[in-house]
């Protein structure tokens, strides 16, 4: 249960940051036996924002990628089935191609990205995944280059603004480190806010087991003052409008573009206060939101 939880934090929080650079589908099918890759991203030729916000995570969207981001660190079992999905669907890639008669550039393939909280030097050297330094930095292990695969070992990553989005999806300390770095950054970054609504989902999630272990208890109480620290700084500043429009985005992330139903919610819902609300939010169901909220 709740490695299934922190998994869908996953896929939803990369999906969140990669979809103003190109098209995403979590999960995607693969053919032969029945697989699923986590994330499958295609960049688009004309993305809607500047990648350069996501640091390190921003020069892996120049191909068409997979993304599989693991919470416990990955066994030489899933490397060999995130290898076998990449190997089918380049092969879907080059099959596409033929068909269509045009040729297939080296940018057409996907890359495959492996993401892990930890990984034995032993794990890394059967793969042949050699620190590469010059190129990516401490934590990037790129396999022998015909794979177009990297092992993203996100325990040794730097700690730096340039790979903060990749820790966030770490474990333990790396991860609270990262989300404080996160809570820091200007209202103005363009992640800040959805990623932020993403934790506290996650925490909400988390809230539901009933036997937490020891280190899902300390990402709840770190994650607990996030949410509130939004809604209360827009309420004590004035500002009707920013607590409406976080609030909206919190309901965008759980159903999707409002339509007038949820819309004609929101007054209602600012007459709560955070403490209040937050939990409501993201715990009722859409139509038990409805029935509570409905002017």
């Amino acid at each position: 249960m709740t490695r299934f939880i922190h998994d869908q934090f996953a896929k939803d929080y990369l999906e969140e940051l990669l979809t103003p650079y190109g098209t995403i589908q979590s999960p995607r099918r693969v053919a032969g036996e029945v697989r699923q890759i986590d994330l499958w991203f295609s960049p688009n030729p004309e993305p809607r924002l500047s990648p350069e916000p996501l640091g390190l995570l921003a020069r892996t969207l120049h191909h068409p990628a997979i993304f599989e981001p693991y919470r416990n660190p990955v066994t030489a079992d899933e490397i060999e089935d995130c290898l076998l999905k990449l190997l089918v669907i380049s092969a879907e890639v080059r099959r596409d191609a033929r068909r269509q008669q045009t040729p297939l550039a080296e940018s057409n393939y996907p890359h495959l990205w492996i993401l892990t909280p930890t990984a034995s030097d032993r794990l890394l050297e059967g793969f042949g995944a050699i620190l590469d330094v010059e190129n990516w930095g401490d934590g990037i292990y790129p396999l022998p280059v015909g794979l177009r695969t990297a092992i993203v070992v996100i325990h040794r990553l730097p700690r730096s603004l340039d790979t903060l989005w990749l820790r966030v999806l770490g474990r333990g300390r790396v991860q609270q480190k990262a989300i404080d770095e996160l809570a820091q950054l200007s209202p103005d970054n363009p992640f800040r806010s959805n990623a932020l609504i993403l934790l506290n989902r996650l925490k909400a999630d988390l809230e539901t087991n009933n036997n937490p272990n020891s280190e899902d208890r300390e990402l709840i109480m770190r994650l607990s003052p996030l949410f509130d620290q939004q809604l209360e700084a827009a309420q004590l500043s004035g500002l009707e409008r920013g607590r409406k429009q976080t609030i909206t985005a919190l309901l965008e992330t759980r159903f999707g573009t409002l339509d007038e139903e949820l819309t004609n919610c929101l007054d209602s819902m600012l007459r709560l206060s955070p403490n209040e609300l937050m939990p409501l939010l993201m715990q009722l169901s859409r139509e038990e939101i409805i029935d509570r909220f409905r002017g």
